[in-house]
């Protein structure tokens, strides 16, 4: 019974992610699961299928609808990542994510606050959650960290100090992530260059990366970028991140023509987010490990 009344509350806050997106003017979109291509990322994995690859996230797949004039986009579904299974990760899990065109990474922030705090109220009459013996009040103003604050406060050292000792990581798990989200959410923001992933660099500060994440009661739910649209810049990335792959023994990738071929085209301005949802139904039903929200 308390599996059917978990599922039962999955299913609510589905429905109203979907009403939220879409009385923004959101398009739901559906793109294959079995791609031939994934990104390159340096510490995911893809599973290979049948001469393909399962997707670890639709990004780019969605980026390319963003190249053809779709200016508002959403997905929920399914992803895979190998060899992920623990209280807060599974190899197969539920992704949301969204896109829209001329909205900065900020802009995409306030988005998704509203998208928290209007599931809370609509689900529980009020803009507030209870997870692990604590409240988290979604009503009120989220924190915005950014992430050289972040080491500061919580690491005692610099990003600088920390990326010199090569424990940036490390510093990450053990010291940071669990302070963040404390009583409201916390958007860790601008992620070192060196981090930047998928996201642009900060026009008035190449330093950083237009990047954040969200964090709950020091749980991540969610990665955002300002999205880079440079295609020679992207090239460039992809190469680094397959040669560190390379280094390390992990599995090969074509390169993903449909992607590249959308980025030459023209990518407009943009900014996307991808959020877990399995973890954020864990958070909205008070359990502990993720195999308590999904069916196995």
């Amino acid at each position: 019974m308390k599996q059917f009344k978990t599922l039962q509350l999955r299913h609510r806050l589905a429905r109203e992610i979907r009403r939220y997106l879409d009385d923004r003017d959101y398009l739901e979109v559906t793109t294959p699961v079995r791609i031939p291509a994934p990104a390159p990322e340096e510490y995911i994995e893809s599973i290979p299928a049948g001469g393909q690859f399962l997707r670890t996230s639709p990004e780019l797949a969605m980026k390319v609808l963003l190249s053809r004039g779709y200016e508002r986009i959403y997905q929920l579904g399914p992803a895979f990542r190998a060899e992920e299974r623990g209280r807060r990760h599974r190899e197969e899990f539920t992704i949301l994510e969204y896109y829209q065109a001329g909205l900065d990474y900020l802009g995409l922030l306030e988005l998704t606050a509203g998208l928290l705090r209007e599931a809370a109220q609509r689900l529980f009459g009020a803009p507030r959650l209870r997870y692990r013996g604590n409240w988290i009040e979604l009503g009120t103003e989220p924190e915005r960290l950014t992430v050289a604050e972040a080491f500061r406060r919580f690491a005692g050292c610099s990003v600088e100090e920390a990326e010199q000792r090569d424990c940036f990581d490390e510093l990450m798990v053990t010291k940071i992530e669990p302070e963040l989200g404390r009583g409201r959410p916390t958007f860790l923001c601008d992620y070192p260059a060196a981090r930047a992933s998928l996201a642009r660099l900060r026009p008035d500060d190449s330093a950083v990366a237009e990047r954040w994440e969200l964090y709950l009661e020091g749980l991540e739910l969610a990665n955002a970028y300002g999205e880079l649209i440079d295609p020679v810049e992207q090239r460039r990335r992809f190469r680094e991140a397959a040669a560190f792959r390379a280094r390390q023994g992990m599995l090969a990738y074509p390169e993903p023509e449909n992607f590249f071929a959308a980025l030459d085209r023209g990518l407009p301005p943009c900014s996307g987010c991808a959020l877990g949802f399995d973890r954020l139904v864990m958070v909205f039903a008070d359990a502990a490990d993720i195999a308590e929200v999904v069916v196995e």
